[in-house]
């Protein structure tokens, strides 16, 4: 089996199933990650990718009044989570997310160096979020304020750079690197132009591919690829979809995502009278065609936002590959 995810992305013999998951809150065990892999594993995933949320910081009263502000850690970091995977499912290829915020240039070496020593070469890098109590992003100090500074980091250290410019005889990295792009733009980004303007910028720092933001209308992905192509960009673009699961999600995705939900599906899900399984069942019927459509158009995998929850992208696997 190949061990770079690009090398399969290229080769695009046929459309590869992927899907990601969100590591399980502080007090649970590795067991809640495998009950979520577990039940997609018949489709033969050519990758499962492995999110990661930056630590919170919040403020605490104490009975004299005075504020402690404590950093909060809600789910395990990516790299214990990304050899766990690695170790137990051989023939998949685990994507790690690593982000800009939170970490300093030397955690983020650290942290690339224990993924280099545990095989896992493969690596989707992302800015991440503002924390809750920020506006902005705001990176942490010696950190990336952009995504385009840790795809140069890691472009240097599969070069042999490492921080320490002083190392001697320094081993190079093998890692293939991914990026998240926005059919419909970058919820912070004035325009499409823009966006595709930074999304250009981090190709040419190294991107090897990009995987997309969920969209529920694949004319924005199809669009969204041909103003890539325009714009010169010629590495793989992977489909990402999440499948609607209750009715809060109408309102919930497009004020975190800055996406737009077809009125179709929109009244589909409202004429469900809030109904969980019937607006469930709309949800993957919808994911079902979009997926039909996208691996009728050749793509070279189809990315399922899970959440942890494996059951909806199941129904669809089954449906589709």
């Amino acid at each position: 089996m190949k061990t770079k995810l690009i090398e399969y992305l290229n080769q695009s013999e046929k459309t590869y199933f992927s899907f990601e998951l969100l590591p399980p809150l502080k007090g649970h065990t590795i067991q809640q990650i495998y009950n979520s892999i577990d039940p997609l594993m018949d489709f033969s995933p050519i990758n499962i990718n492995v999110t990661y949320h930056q630590e919170e910081v919040i403020y605490k009263t104490h009975k004299s009044g005075l504020m402690q502000k404590q950093t909060v850690r809600k789910r395990p970091g990516t790299v214990a989570i990304a050899a766990a995977i690695n170790n137990k499912y051989k023939d998949t290829i685990v994507v790690p997310h690593m982000i800009c915020g939170g970490f300093t240039k030397e955690h983020t070496e650290n942290a690339l160096i224990d993924l280099h020593f545990l095989g896992v070469s493969n690596l989707l890098l992302l800015r991440g979020d503002a924390q809750k109590n920020q506006q902005y992003f705001k990176p942490e100090e010696g950190g990336h304020s952009y995504t385009t500074g840790l795809i140069k980091q890691v472009t240097d250290m599969n070069n042999g750079k490492y921080l320490d410019e002083e190392l001697l005889n320094s081993s190079a990295t093998d890692f293939t690197i991914g990026v998240a792009g926005y059919p419909e733009k970058h919820i912070e980004a004035p325009n499409l132009e823009s966006d595709m303007k930074y999304l250009k910028m981090k190709v040419d720092a190294g991107a090897e591919y990009i995987v997309t933001q969920m969209f529920f209308d694949n004319q924005k992905y199809f669009d969204f690829v041909k103003a890539c192509r325009n714009a010169g960009i010629t590495v793989p673009i992977v489909p990402g979809i999440k499948p609607i699961r209750t009715a809060r999600d109408l309102r919930l995705l497009p004020q975190v995502f800055n996406i737009d939900i077809p009125e179709t599906l929109v009244k589909e899900i409202e004429n469900a009278n809030k109904d969980k399984a019937a607006i469930n069942q709309i949800g993957i019927d919808w994911a079902t065609q979009q997926s039909k459509e996208l691996k009728k158009a050749g793509v070279p995998v189809i990315h399922y936002y899970t959440i942890g929850r494996p059951d909806n992208v199941r129904e669809i696997a089954k449906a589709v590959f």
